[in-house]
């Protein structure tokens, strides 16, 4: 770990202890899956290395939650054609598209799943985040390239608790998602059940899998 540049905010024993309380992941998109640059149509992509990280935590935490799956959904600006192809192939409880107040689509999220926003792990990188921010239980904000006077404020503000090294669109999220399963102590046998195939992991995909998103648009 990058630990001249990754930040823990807090205590790292504080964090254990938030993590240990997580029953669910919450993503924004832009700026978290990439570096926020759009193509013509106004859609932005993800890496694969950043989609196994994000599914090598939902593993993580639904072993870390006795074999319950963790709740998971995408809340977004902007109406992200990527960010729906993402959200349903890796079968996310949720997708929030259009929602410039995110805490319309996060009340709306934890009302669904029974949540209590400190339940909440959220990954975000700007100020159209913070307000949901300020609520979750652990809050990872991805380091942009040019955002520097920007965590220094969030962090002002006490609403982060982990810094990345890395920008979204430099894998920053898998090393964020790495990062909370070595926190949580479960790095080496999180990658070695998928190595494996193994039966546990087997039976986490089938439950994943099962999963039906949700994909609620919202009209700027």
């Amino acid at each position: 770990m990058n630990r001249e540049r990754q930040r823990w905010v807090k205590d790292e024993a504080e964090l254990k202890v938030r993590l240990s309380r997580i029953r669910a992941v919450l993503f924004d998109w832009d700026g978290v899956f990439n570096d926020g640059w759009k193509d013509l149509d106004g859609g932005s992509p993800f890496s694969e290395v950043g989609s196994m990280g994000v599914n090598m935590l939902r593993f993580g935490l639904w072993l870390q939650n006795h074999e319950q799956l963790p709740y998971s959904a995408i809340i977004t600006g902007q109406h992200n054609a990527h960010a729906e192809r993402f959200a349903q192939r890796e079968k996310m409880h949720g997708l929030y598209m259009g929602f410039i107040d995110k805490r319309v689509a996060f009340d709306a999220f934890l009302a669904k799943h029974g949540l209590n926003a400190e339940e909440v792990a959220f990954f975000f990188d700007d100020a159209i985040d913070l307000a949901v921010a300020d609520r979750c239980g652990l809050r990872i904000l991805m380091r942009g390239q040019a955002g520097e006077f920007f965590a220094k404020h969030a962090v002002q503000r006490g609403c982060v608790d982990v810094i990345t090294a890395l920008s979204g669109g430099q894998n920053g999220l898998r090393e964020a998602t790495d990062a909370l399963l070595t926190l949580m102590g479960r790095f080496g046998e999180v990658i070695d059940d998928r190595a494996a195939y193994s039966a546990r992991y087997q039976r986490y995909l089938r439950e994943r899998q099962s999963v039906a998103t949700e994909v609620v648009r919202h009209a700027h």
